[in-house]
This record gives structure tokens, C-alpha cells and sequence, in this order.
């Protein structure tokens, strides 16, 4: 049997980052410790992989790429208004730009793959589906197996709330769907090998004649050095929670202190909110309000390793996004042994079950305040259950979610593309799986 020796390309991955940045890292940085890789990033992040140790030209390479990248970042920066929101905007342009990169590598990289020096080539960054991946054609013509992903993205807004769609500036997803006319899309998933997708939505939205190709399994995992921490354990006082993200309309924070007011008013329960965002002056005003203030406490942008040392001093961590592609933080509160409570849709509703966490019926923003003040009413009545539901979070996220864990899964993923000829995987020769 071959044994890999696989490019991996990177082109968002920094270990000083978050967001996906840093599954880039985690990711090709854990399966390089486990096979004969070499990661390709982008120039940005090349003095944050030698902060790191990583050598380069022997571990990593970085592409420069600055020239269409950087003024195409400018624009999208100035597009977005200097905010947060707008991220599709981000998404398009970068999709569109992104086969620079590729091309810049092809030159770099393209003589060692057609000598045979990697026997298989790897695109674990961009995370979207929409960015084309030329680079899938010319590996599947040398004979190499390509493979690409974790893909997510594809998760519609809910209809009940378009409102926040519009606040979120998100104009650009009522035509998402033309990416799909972009030159080399459709070509990337019919020249590459596997195809991994990060959620059940983008492994539906995926062009249906390849499904042979795709591997599921999700894309957020848990770096074990990073949440070494546990909860304490205690269950009495006030039933103690933590909100963490960004305080924008979709991650519902304020939904969240309208289902914990009636708790938070009569002494039962505390929040930390963790975050911050064009919302905090709001949320202020809403617990001022609702007469909470004394029960909730606005922490504000938190360091990451800052953020285990809040969480692991709560028991549950109430989480209402309502479109949410990955959902990374709900993994880390289970890493800590912190319950989640979460809406039943897309990435964190795929990562929690009933033997791990609660999850709230998507429904209009009544629906779920209503849900999850009952939840919470009854966690606090039976706070009991909390102890085996911590549990089994931890052993999920030590068996299934792990960075190295994903790593043996994907480099076992390698030898079984290595196994199959070039006719069969044009073919599609693997075959749907889940990891979670």
C-alpha cells in the first residue's frame, strides 16, 4: 500500500486566529503530525507558522498572493462598511479571487506533484462550497487524487427571520445561488476524489451526480491543549449559564434574556455574557428593562484562553443561534463539561443530542423564547440530569471531535483514495459516511 505524502492546502490557517483560520490550522497542522505532509498557506499567516515552529520550505510554504488578494480584500472590507456583518460579500469576492492562489501554487507546487513527490493533494481551505478549486482538474489529469473540504455553508435563513437577514446586511444571500455559474465550480467535484462536507445542509446542497465522492463529517474539533479545563461540577445556587459569540441579531442573545428573565429576576439563575458587538448597548437596555442587570454580566471581548476559565464556572451554555454554519463553541463548552442548549438547525443541532445537551425547536422568535424559557425552567427544577449529560459530552468530544481524532479519520480516508484507481475515482469510488 501507498503510504500518503500529500500537499495540503491551507490558504486560511493561523494558529492566532480564530474562526476558519484556526480550523485550518488545527486541521492541517494534525494531520501533518500523523503522515508525510507539506502545508501550503498564504503569505499572511507565514510569521505565525514560525512563531509556531513549523520550518519553512521544509514544513510549510506560503504564497504571495498580496497582489490580487489584498486590494480584493480592501474592497470587500469597504463594501462590508468596516463591520461585521455582510460576510457574503467577503465569501463572494474571496470565492472569485481565490483560483489566484491556486494558480500561484500550480507554478510552485505543479512540477513536485507531476514528478510524483505527493501522491495526493489535499484543499482543506477555503471552507466554502462556492470557491472553484482548479487545481482538482490538473491533479485528476496527473493521476493524483484530490481531496477537498470540509466544505460547509448552504444554510438558509430562516424565514421567520428575514429581519435579521436585512440587519445582518446579508443582501447577497437572496442570489447565492450563482455561484454555481462560476468557471471550475462544477469541474471540482467531477476531477476530485472526495469530497468532505462540514454539515447535513451543504452535504444536500452539493451537485447531486457526485454523491459517490462525499464524506461527512463535521468541521469544527476541539484542540484538547487549548480546553484542558473542567466545570466544577456544582450544582447549587443559581443555575449558572454562559452565552459566548458575537452579539449580533442572528446568535440571539437578546431572545436569551427574554426566556431567562423570569430566573434572573427572582435569584434562580446567572449569565455571563461573553462577546461583544454592535448589540451590547442594546442588551444593556434590554436588562435594564426587564430588571436582570443584577444577574447578568457583560464580560465583553474575552481572550480565548481567557473564555475556559468563565465557562468552566457555569453548567449550562444556552447557545440560540438560528443560522449557524459550525458551531465550534458548543464543542468547546462540552470539551469543559458544560451543557448546551441550542437550536434544533444546522451546525449545532447536528453536534448536540439528547444524550449530550437540550435542543430548542426552530420556530418564529416567540417560539423559541417561549422553548427555551421552559428548558431552562426545567433544568433548574432538575438540575441532576446536568451531571451524565456533562459526561457524555466529554467522551463524544474525546471519541469523535479531537483534532487528532479527525486527523486518523482523514489520513485513513488518504490510503483508501491511494487503494483506488484513477478510473474508479473518476467514477466516484467512496461512499457517504459519518463521523458524528
Amino acid at each position: 500500500m501507498q503510504e500518503p505524502r500529500v500537499l495540503l492546502i491551507a490558504e486560511a490557517a493561523n494558529p492566532e486566529w480564530s474562526s476558519v483560520p484556526l480550523i485550518g490550522w488545527s486541521l492541517s497542522a494534525a494531520i501533518a503530525k500523523v503522515t508525510n505532509a507539506h502545508i501550503v498557506t498564504q503569505l499572511r499567516n507565514r510569521e505565525a507558522f514560525l512563531r509556531a515552529g513549523l520550518r519553512e520550505n521544509v514544513d510549510f510554504t506560503a504564497i504571495d498572493s498580496e497582489a490580487i488578494q489584498r486590494p480584493i480584500w480592501k474592497l470587500s472590507s469597504w463594501l462590508r462598511g468596516g463591520t461585521g456583518a455582510a460576510w457574503t460579500v467577503d465569501t463572494a469576492l474571496a470565492s472569485i479571487t481565490y483560483p489566484y492562489f491556486e494558480h500561484l501554487l500550480w507554478k510552485r507546487f505543479g512540477p513536485q506533484i507531476l514528478a510524483g513527490e505527493f501522491n495526493l493533494v489535499h484543499r482543506i481551505t477555503p471552507l466554502t462550497p462556492t470557491a472553484p478549486s482548479p487545481m482538482a482538474r490538473r491533479c485528476a489529469r496527473a493521476g493524483v487524487p484530490f481531496v477537498v473540504g470540509p466544505l460547509n455553508g448552504g444554510v438558509p435563513w430562516p424565514k421567520a427571520f428575514d429581519a435579521e437577514r436585512r440587519r445582518e446586511k446579508e443582501w447577497l444571500s437572496y442570489v447565492r445561488s450563482v455561484y454555481r455559474f462560476l468557471p471550475g465550480w462544477r469541474s471540482t467535484f467531477r476531477h476530485a476524489a472526495v469530497v468532505i462536507a462540514g454539515s447535513r445542509f451543504t452535504l444536500d446542497d452539493l451537485p447531486k451526480a457526485y454523491r459517490d465522492k462525499y464524506e461527512y463529517m463535521p468541521e469544527n474539533g476541539i484542540d484538547p491543549a487549548r480546553f484542558w479545563r473542567r466545570a466544577d461540577g456544582q450544582r447549587n445556587g443559581p443555575l449558572r449559564a454562559a452565552f459566548v459569540g458575537r452579539l449580533v441579531p442572528y446568535k440571539g442573545p437578546d431572545m436569551l434574556l427574554d426566556a431567562a428573565a423570569e430566573l434572573l429576576r427572582e435569584g434562580q439563575m446567572t449569565l455571563e455574557l461573553i462577546g461583544d458587538g454592535p448589540l451590547m448597548p442594546v442588551l444593556k437596555a434590554q436588562a435594564e428593562r426587564l430588571g436582570v442587570s443584577h444577574a447578568v454580566n457583560f464580560h465583553g471581548w474575552v481572550p480565548n484562553e481567557k473564555v475556559q476559565d468563565i465557562l468552566c464556572g457555569c453548567e449550562v451554555m444556552p447557545f440560540p443561534s438560528i443560522r449557524e454554519f459550525g458551531g465550534g463553541v458548543v464543542l468547546e463548552a462540552m470539551a469543559l463539561g458544560v451543557v448546551p442548549i441550542v437550536v434544533d438547525y444546522a451546525g449545532p443541532g447536528e453536534l448536540v443530542s439528547d444524550e449530550t445537551g437540550f435542543k430548542i425547536p426552530l420556530g418564529s422568535r416567540a417560539e423559541i423564547v417561549t422553548s427555551l424559557a421552559r428548558t431552562l425552567t426545567d433544568i433548574h427544577k432538575h438540575r441532576d440530569q446536568l451531571g451524565q449529560l456533562a459526561e457524555n459530552g466529554l467522551r463524544q468530544i474525546q471519541e469523535r471531535f479531537t483534532w487528532s481524532a479527525k486527523a486518523d479519520h482523514i489520513v485513513a480516508l488518504y490510503r483508501r483514495c491511494l487503494e483506488t484507481s484513477p478510473r474508479e475515482r473518476s467514477r466516484g469510488g467512496g461512499q457517504t459516511s459519518s463521523q458524528a
